[in-house]
């Protein structure tokens, strides 16, 4: 009877899985979906300006009218301002430059050799928390991080006499799962924040987003989402999975000599650049400090963190190829450097009509009228605080069932919902942070993810029968566990007002 309830129950999950794989199969491509939403927002907004649609701005008593975007002037301005649309949106340049040391990095092998290091001088006792640790440090380079670490992982679990599918899904818990977290600013912190920033400025034109936004919450999330892997990997996921009758010693590749000394001199280059940014930061009057009120935030230091990024991957990453033998010439980091854009080739491509998506939107006051009409029901019903962000992080979740990519999904959210939010009181960072849960912690359980047939063919090598469908039922207790422990860290963080990060605050005042 209890094996035939199990049978049932599973019949039931894998039906649901199939159900949101084909749904998220038919949905289009990013780049269409928002040239689709543009020309929705065009013909909305016709619609809206002809019924009169308004709203009375809470904040200045001032009537917000829906203005359309095909009267003679605004298709003048949808013409003249597209390639100002595209260069001024906040998200591209910012990504970009940070790529161009994050490329380098990948390229001269500088990101694969650290993350073999840090997994394999672990003592055994802690390997699984070490590999989680790698694979949440790992999405930096999110190439990296899948594409070596995630099979490295199960060749390290064998090493140690343990399940290899176990190590697979500890270390894609790390790099996918907790792709929000994470001890260093990564090229997904600015990318959100210049999204919140403009959806912000709807409300408070002069408002910034640095992307240190939810810095002080991601650096205890890292901790806290490598302790909840580490408890599901060895008190579910293995004791499930069983023992491994392995077939043949897969040896663990250890690093080369070349490797190693090339680590150890970018090591030394990354802190030489740190002393030297500390040295114009650090001084009470240091160059880097504002120069009025010599304060870190805001400051210079602050409004330079891309920058800074993009030169403590670029510099090691040059260093560690020049003592490893992967660079021989200038030409080498020349051809790192074009490597690294050309991987943006898409990201490009999608900014381009997401820019003009979201000017369309600010154009037309759409945003702010849902805004406004959107805080004044939740204000009447009383459904604010607590079950208000935990009903959004919800709803972030189910849409990243759909829709992989992180900057695709919040550049359609963020005009409505934060806006929205501040309207209630709640800051833009706070609702970046809540948006980052749920985004992350259903990474590993939907088939749409770019990366999700690869980590299938990697389980593959040690189960001929793992599908797509195991996979996913291998990987939910972390999604739920994630979900769960993560939303409860972020209303603690809330109830107790603490600091996103520097200078970011949960209530706006």
């Amino acid at each position: 009877m209890t094996k035939r309830i199990r049978q049932s129950r599973r019949n039931l999950i894998d039906k649901s899985l199939a159900f949101i794989e084909t749904v998220g199969n038919q949905l289009p491509d990013p780049i269409t979906l928002f040239f689709i939403l543009s020309i929705a927002v065009v013909i909305i907004s016709a619609i809206a300006s002809f019924l009169n649609v308004s709203v009375v701005n809470p904040s200045n008593d001032e009537t917000i009218a829906a203005v359309s975007l095909l009267a003679p002037e605004n298709i003048r301005k949808m013409f003249t301002e597209a390639v100002n649309n595209f260069t001024g949106f906040k998200p591209l340049g910012t990504v970009l430059v940070a790529m161009l040391g994050v490329g380098v990095a990948e390229s001269t092998g500088l990101l694969s050799a650290l993350l073999k290091q840090i997994v394999l001088i672990a003592p055994g006792r802690f390997i699984c928390p070490v590999v989680v640790f790698a694979g949440v440090m790992g999405n930096i380079a999110s190439d990296a991080g899948y594409v070596v670490l995630v099979p490295l992982g199960a060749v390290i679990f064998m090493a140690f006499r343990r399940h290899p599918l176990a190590g697979i899904a500890a270390a894609f818990a790390g790099v996918s799962g907790g792709y929000s977290a994470n001890l260093i600013i990564n090229p997904l912190d600015p990318l959100l924040a210049g999204l919140s920033q403009t959806a912000a400025q709807v409300i408070k034109p002069n408002y910034q987003v640095n992307a240190t936004a939810n810095y002080y919450f991601m650096i205890v999330s890292t901790f806290f989402i490598t302790l909840i892997a580490w408890f599901v990997t060895e008190k579910i996921i293995e004791p499930r999975l069983g023992v491994y009758n392995q077939a043949e010693d897969i040896p663990m590749q250890t690093l080369t000599p070349s490797e190693r000394t090339g680590l150890r001199w970018a090591g030394f280059s990354l802190l030489l650049l740190l002393a030297f940014i500390a040295a114009l930061v650090l001084p009470p009057q240091g160059i880097l400090r504002d120069p009025e009120t010599f304060t870190i935030i805001p400051s210079p230091f602050i409004d330079s963190i891309v920058i800074i990024i993009a030169l403590a991957f670029l510099i090691p990453g040059i260093v560690y190829g020049k003592f490893s033998g992967r660079i021989e010439s200038d030409k080498d980091v020349a051809n790192a450097l074009g490597d690294s854009m050309a991987s943006m080739g898409y990201y490009i491509a999608l900014a381009f009509i997401s820019a003009q998506f979201i000017a369309y939107f600010s154009w037309s006051n759409l945003g702010l009228i849902l805004a406004v009409n959107g805080a004044n029901f939740l204000k009447a019903t009383g459904f604010t605080g607590v079950p208000l962000m935990l009903m959004f992080i919800i709803v972030s979740m189910l849409i990243n069932l759909f829709v992989g990519s992180a900057s695709a999904k919040w550049a359609i959210m963020a005009p409505i919902f934060i806006p929205m939010f501040m309207l209630v009181g709640y800051s833009p960072e706070l609702t970046q942070a809540a948006y980052r849960i749920g985004d992350s912690s259903t990474n590993i359980i939907t088939p749409l993810m770019p990366y999700f047939p690869v980590v299938v063919a990697f389980g593959q090598r040690y189960d001929k029968s793992l599908k797509i469908g195991t996979l996913i039922s291998l990987m939910l207790p972390y999604s739920v566990a994630f979900l769960i422990g993560w939303a409860i860290l972020f209303v603690i963080w809330f109830v107790l007002k603490l600091p996103l990060g520097p200078g970011a605050v949960s209530i706006l005042s």
